[in-house]
């Protein structure tokens, strides 16, 4: 069967597997503890895993935060930065199309008092950035946050220049860029106004169950102040209590690695095999389809496409014996999706839709089953 889900999540790869092995049964330790092998060995191991993942979005070692996963990142810096700063303002900033777990979020902050704006988007998914000028002119604001990489349709926010704006008003700025780790070139030394990101490991071959939060060091290298969620023993800089998850860590490390070396490659391949599976199925059902995403400034491998007049919970029961796709967001899939509705999508436009998430690991031989449906 043909996997073609892969922003809802990806295989583990085997070389991530087998750097974790050691770490759940010989190397047990507490990284937290000092004075034995196991221990130092496993904080070794949280260490490098930390530096990896640094490198991986140029940042510094020492402003990755671990989590269990991008959800709780998302609600450790919404909610930690909002409750910390809100002598800044009770305004956040976001958007329509966001994650849930950033729109439940948000959702929740509003029932203590925060002032949330949701900018619209354009019929790719993207805001406009006189929207957010407006937005930021009109009250003083604590936060933005915007998607990075838009999990139905790829589209890519213009970040560098959100966050600068958000700087000039005073506003933190975060961003959710789980979409786009592995498949977008993310280099935080060049957005140097991109203070808070969240990732998930298991969107590029990690493991699932960890992730990190991006905590960037202020002009004069000192930490953000943010109230944690999880409160215990301090780990993580204080930031996220609790015993590290350290065959998790090192498999988020190893993956880390393995997309920072194969980024080039990565990249190309799935621009490749985006453009044969665009050409597949225009040749196969020609008007009886339509493009949900454009064809720029978005995530490689990503194809939002509506198949007229048939209902996509039964085309994707239907594929299932070749081919793994989705309706749209794994973490709403009971629910209409709510990006294809801010995007101008009737009812039965969002329900004739197929997300299609290629891998770079796959060949584009592999899509010719295409030719057989």
């Amino acid at each position: 069967m043909l996997y073609l889900d892969n922003s809802a999540t990806t295989p583990t790869h085997q070389d991530v597997v087998d750097a974790m092995l050691p770490y759940w049964t010989d190397v047990f330790g507490n990284p937290s503890s000092k004075y034995y092998a196991q221990a130092v060995d496993a904080k070794v191991a949280v260490d490098r895993s930390r530096q990896a993942v640094a490198e991986l979005v140029n940042s510094k070692a020492d402003e990755v935060i671990f989590t269990s996963g991008a959800t709780e990142s998302n609600n450790f810096l919404l909610k930690g930065i909002a409750m910390s700063h809100s002598n800044r303002g009770k305004r956040i900033i976001s958007s329509t199309v966001e994650h849930p777990s950033v729109l439940e979020t948000l959702r929740y902050l509003e029932t203590q008092g925060f002032d949330v704006v949701y900018l619209s988007v354009d019929s790719y998914g993207r805001i406009d950035l006189k929207d957010l000028k407006e937005a930021l002119l009109e009250k003083p604001t604590v936060l933005v946050t915007l998607l990075w990489g838009n999990n139905e349709l790829g589209s890519l926010n213009p970040i560098k220049e959100a966050s600068k704006l958000a700087n000039q008003y005073g506003a933190f700025f975060h961003t959710d860029a789980t979409q786009v780790i592995g498949k977008v070139r993310v280099n935080l030394e060049e957005l140097p106004y991109v203070q808070l990101l969240s990732v998930s490991a298991h969107k590029f071959y990690g493991p699932k169950g960890i992730g990190a939060a991006i905590v960037r060091k202020d002009d004069m290298g000192l930490s953000l102040k943010i109230t944690p969620l999880l409160h215990g023993g301090a780990q993580e800089n204080g930031y996220r209590s609790g015993t590290h998850a350290v065959p998790l860590i090192v498999g988020m490390g190893k993956a880390a690695e393995i997309a920072h070396s194969r980024l080039d490659e990565n990249l190309q391949q799935l621009t490749k095999l985006e453009a044969r599976l665009s050409q597949l199925l225009i040749q196969q059902f020609g008007d009886v389809i339509h493009f949900n995403n454009d064809e720029q400034n978005k995530i490689p491998g990503i194809l939002s496409v509506q198949f007229k007049g048939l209902n996509n919970e039964i085309l994707c029961k239907e594929l299932a014996p070749v081919m793994a796709v989705s309706t749209g967001s794994a973490c709403s899939s009971s629910k209409p999706s709510h990006v294809l509705q801010e995007i101008g999508c009737s009812m039965e436009q969002l329900r004739s839709t197929i997300r299609f998430s290629l891998s770079p690991y796959q060949s584009e031989k592999e899509l010719d089953v295409f030719l057989e449906l």
